[in-house]
């Protein structure tokens, strides 16, 4: 067989090309049918068309996980959000406060001095 042009070579890849992008929009639009007889599923009535589609969008735009975590941390429909405890400076490093002495000489305890 006769080697091809350069130019044969790259018609031949341009018409690979086509023909996997035709095949990847099929593969596609099965995959998104499938999502969509998912979607049948759920009680996705309660959302809005926009509402519905919001999420989906966003939820692809952060990921499946990122979505997920973030959907998980909110309280269900309906019930109130839960408080989060208020937090003291006291618990930003585990324990009490320390207090700081106001003057140098306060802060020296009896066994630190010379000649102690």
């Amino acid at each position: 067989m006769p080697k091809m042009t350069d130019r044969e070579r790259l018609a031949k890849i341009e018409a690979d090309q086509r023909s996997l992008a035709r095949e990847a929009e099929t593969v596609r639009g099965a995959v998104r049918a499938r999502y969509g007889v998912l979607a049948t599923e759920l009680p996705v009535e309660t959302l809005s068309e926009r509402e519905f589609r919001d999420v989906v969008g966003q939820a692809i735009r952060v990921g499946g996980l990122a979505a997920i975590a973030a959907l998980k941390a909110l309280p269900a429909h309906g019930q109130p959000p839960q408080k989060s405890p208020e937090r003291r400076p006291s618990d930003e490093h585990g324990g009490a406060a320390r207090r700081r002495p106001a003057t140098p000489e306060a802060a020296a305890s009896s066994g630190d001095g010379p000649g102690h």
